[in-house]
């Protein structure tokens, strides 16, 4: 039986090991730093990296690999330009990202994991269930395959696509040093927003690791009961230690945070909803998001109008909690938030 050659994923390594990596080669350690760059550039092909040795480039196709997302398609919105990749990856799986144009520059918004284990019963990311991990590389990659393909610059990442960050915190702890690296894409991690529904113990890490990466943390609740019934991570990290860490972060890192809460129509969207939410963020130095939920065509659960939104979100400003609705890009190529799943072809 022949032995196939597993070939080093070079995406995923840091400035430091590369480093390493060519010196054991007998490389001058600056050529790490060189294909570091490279890497980061967006090149797909060692033979795009000028001025690397070509002895060296032949050795790297032995030995190694470079991450690359094939793009099976986009999808561009009508309404706001927004653009939905369907990457798919090297060993078959599929992901989506979505790129948005605002204001103050590109920002996309990255998977982690190919599908969900969560079970949120809004949300379409978790509907096909946990195929994998991604690795640093291949989140990595989601960034620069999208600036290739648009020619611009992204100078914004928020780890909301498809997938619990927490739950593959290694890779993604990993793909958020090699994001912020000076010799790489080179992001501010003031410009990065991670989102969880609440995996308390690796909440209490990323404080301690990443004190400067915005955390938004999905309520969608207004009480334990009803967020037990919606997302099923609160039977084993309950609403109340959840908040208790919430408090915890805000006073280690000084910085608020974002809370996520979807209306759904109907469920957690009525005024004794609105009191409750007052009551237990009041005093908080937070930010609610409020988001009307958008349309999975597997689930019963419906959105709460906009003008309700609105309405809703007046009510939590009155009682001196900032709050926004926010604004949905790309619905209509169902590329808003709860709406990334595993294939968006099935």
């Amino acid at each position: 039986m022949t032995q196939t050659h597993e070939k080093t994923d070079i995406k995923s390594m840091t400035r430091e090991e590369l480093r390493d990596f060519v010196k054991a080669m007998g490389q001058s350690a600056f050529r790490g730093d060189q294909i570091f760059t490279w890497l980061h550039s967006g090149v797909t092909k060692f033979d795009e990296m000028a001025n690397v040795p070509a002895g060296l480039r032949e050795r790297l196709k032995l030995d190694c690999e470079i991450t690359c997302h094939e793009i099976q398609q986009v999808q561009t919105s009508k309404s706001d330009g927004t653009k939905k990749y369907l990457f798919q990856l090297a060993d078959g799986n599929v992901i989506e990202s979505v790129f948005m144009r605002y204001k103050f520059g590109n920002s996309i918004c990255v998977s982690t994991q190919a599908g969900c284990r969560m079970g949120c019963r809004f949300c379409a990311s978790t509907i096909g269930g946990l195929e994998r991990n991604l690795t640093a590389g291949e989140i990595l990659e989601e960034i620069l395959a999208a600036q290739r393909d648009t020619g611009e610059r992204i100078g914004h990442v928020v780890l909301m696509g498809t997938g619990e960050p927490f739950d593959n915190y290694d890779n993604v702890a990993r793909f958020l040093r090699l994001v912020h690296d000076p010799k790489g894409v080179n992001l501010s991690l003031r410009n990065i927003t991670l989102s969880t529904c609440g995996l308390l113990p690796q909440m209490r890490r990323f404080g301690e690791e990443f004190p400067q990466v915005n955390l938004a943390v999905s309520l969608h609740a207004s009480n334990g009961r009803l967020r037990s019934q919606l997302m099923p991570v609160n039977r084993t990290y309950p609403m109340e230690e959840l908040m208790e860490v919430c408090k915890e972060h805000i006073k280690k890192t000084g910085r608020r945070i974002t809370f996520e809460y979807t209306l759904v129509k109907g469920v957690n969207d009525g005024k004794e909803n609105l009191a409750q939410l007052v009551a237990l963020l009041s005093g908080m130095n937070c930010h609610v998001n409020l988001i009307p939920m958008n349309p999975v065509s597997e689930r019963d659960l419906r959105g709460t109008d906009r003008k309700f939104a609105e309405e809703f979100c007046e009510g939590l400003k009155k009682k001196g909690i900032q709050a926004t609705v926010r604004r949905e890009l790309g619905s209509d190529i169902d590329a808003a938030c709860g709406q990334l799943r595993l294939n968006s072809q099935k």
